[in-house]
C-alpha cells in the first residue's frame, strides 16, 4: 500500500487525487484529519512507482495542484508528505536585500531569503535552511562574478520537479571583507554573527526547521572553509557543512583541530575539481576526517571532478550534489513478504 498525506489548510472544499492509472477519474481520501488540515489516501501497489496530483474540489470548481507531478513509491518510511499549493506562484522571495547589524563590531550584513513557490499560500509546512556564503553570487548574474551565478533558484525548481529534495530555504550572506569574514580570526566573529544574531532572525521571522540535522552551512573556496569552521565550532547551530573546492590550510587552523579536537556530530560534504582547484588540500582534509572516526557515505561525502574549474559555473554545475546528500527524498522499497 502506498500512503500519502496531502496536508493543505482546507477552507472550503476537499482534496482528492488524480494519478497516472487514469487522470480523470477521482481518488476518494481514506480518512481526513479532524482538522482538515491533513488528507490521507491508499493507493495498491499495482506497479513500482505512481504519479499523482493533488485536486482541490471547491466553489470554483476542479483546481490542479501547481507544479510537477508528484512521485510516490512503496515505502517502509511512513506515508509520502506532500504540501500542494494551487494559486499560481510568479514571486521572486530572494529579489529582497535584507540588512542586519553586527552590535559586535557596528558593521553590517546583507542577505537574500530565498523559500519555495507556494510558502505562503501552504502555511503548513516548515523547512530546512541552508546558510550559504558569498550571497552576492548565487542568485543573479548581474551581481554575480563575472556574470555567473550558482543558479540556486534554479536548481532547487529542477531537484523538486525530479521530486528528489526536501524543499529548503536558502539564505545567501554578503561578506564584508571576504578575506576577513571567512579566515582566522576573522571567521570567529563572523561565526557569533550568525549564531546569535542571524539564525535566530531567520527563525523567528521564517517557518524553518531550526535544528542542528536541519540546518546547513555551504560555500566554495575560502567560503568552503568557513563553512567547514562553521560546523565544527558550532554543532549545536549547523549540523551539515558543504566545502567546495576550499582553500584549507591557508589563514585557518582546520587541519589541525580535525587532527587534535574530538569528533563533532556533524555531516560533511567535500569537493573539489582538478587541477588547480584545491585538489590536494581537500584530499588531505578528507583523510584527516576519516581519521578522526567519519564514516564515508555516512556522515562524510567526498568527490572529486577531473577539469572542474574554479569558478562559479562549476560550483553551479555540482550544486545538486550537496543539496541531495543533506535533504535528498531517498525511497527505500518495501521488502517482499
Amino acid at each position: 500500500m502506498i500512503r500519502i498525506h496531502v496536508r493543505y489548510p482546507l477552507g472550503d472544499g476537499r482534496i482528492v487525487l488524480r494519478t497516472d492509472r487514469d487522470w480523470e477519474a477521482d481518488v476518494e481520501p481514506a480518512d481526513v484529519e479532524e482538522n482538515h488540515q491533513c488528507t490521507l489516501f491508499e493507493l495498491p501497489e499495482d506497479g513500482p512507482f505512481v504519479y499523482f496530483k493533488p485536486v482541490l474540489l471547491g466553489e470554483e470548481g476542479l483546481r490542479w495542484s501547481v507544479g510537477a507531478n508528484s512521485l510516490a513509491f512503496p515505502s517502509d518510511n511512513g506515508p509520502f508528505e506532500v504540501y500542494p499549493y494551487f494559486d499560481g506562484d510568479a514571486s521572486c522571495s530572494a529579489c529582497s536585500v535584507h540588512r542586519l547589524l553586527d552590535p559586535e563590531t557596528g558593521d553590517h550584513h546583507d542577505y537574500r531569503v530565498f523559500y519555495p513557490p507556494g510558502y505562503a499560500e501552504n502555511g503548513l509546512r516548515r523547512y530546512p535552511v541552508v546558510y550559504m556564503q558569498d550571497g552576492q553570487n548565487l542568485f543573479f548574474p548581474e551581481e554575480a562574478y563575472q556574470g555567473a551565478h550558482w543558479r540556486v533558484a534554479e536548481t532547487l525548481a529542477l531537484l523538486d520537479d525530479m521530486n528528489l529534495l526536501q524543499q529548503v530555504i536558502v539564505v545567501g550572506v554578503y561578506p564584508g571583507d571576504r578575506t576577513e569574514d571567512y579566515t582566522l580570526p576573522g571567521y570567529e566573529r563572523y561565526g557569533r554573527f550568525l549564531v546569535e544574531h542571524l539564525k535566530p532572525r531567520i527563525d523567528a521571522e521564517f517557518r524553518t526547521l531550526p535544528a542542528p540535522e536541519r540546518t546547513a552551512v555551504m560555500g566554495s573556496s575560502l567560503g568552503g572553509v568557513v563553512s567547514l569552521y562553521l560546523a565544527w565550532e558550532h554543532p549545536a547551530a549547523f549540523g551539515m557543512a558543504a566545502c567546495m573546492s576550499s582553500t584549507f590550510g591557508w589563514k585557518d587552523d582546520l587541519l589541525e583541530r580535525v587532527a587534535s579536537e574530538p569528533k563533532r556530530a556533524v555531516k560533511v560534504y567535500l569537493d573539489s575539481g582538478w587541477p588547480s582547484d584545491n585538489f590536494e588540500v581537500t584530499r588531505n582534509m578528507r583523510e584527516r576526517l576519516l581519521d578522526r572516526g567519519f564514516h564515508e557515505g555516512v556522515d562524510l561525502c567526498y568527490f572529486a571532478f577531473p577539469r572542474a574549474l574554479h569558478n562559479e559555473s562549476s560550483w553551479a554545475m555540482r550544486l545538486h550534489i550537496p543539496l541531495q546528500h543533506f535533504f535528498g527524498q531517498r525511497p527505500v522499497a518495501s521488502h517482499p513478504h
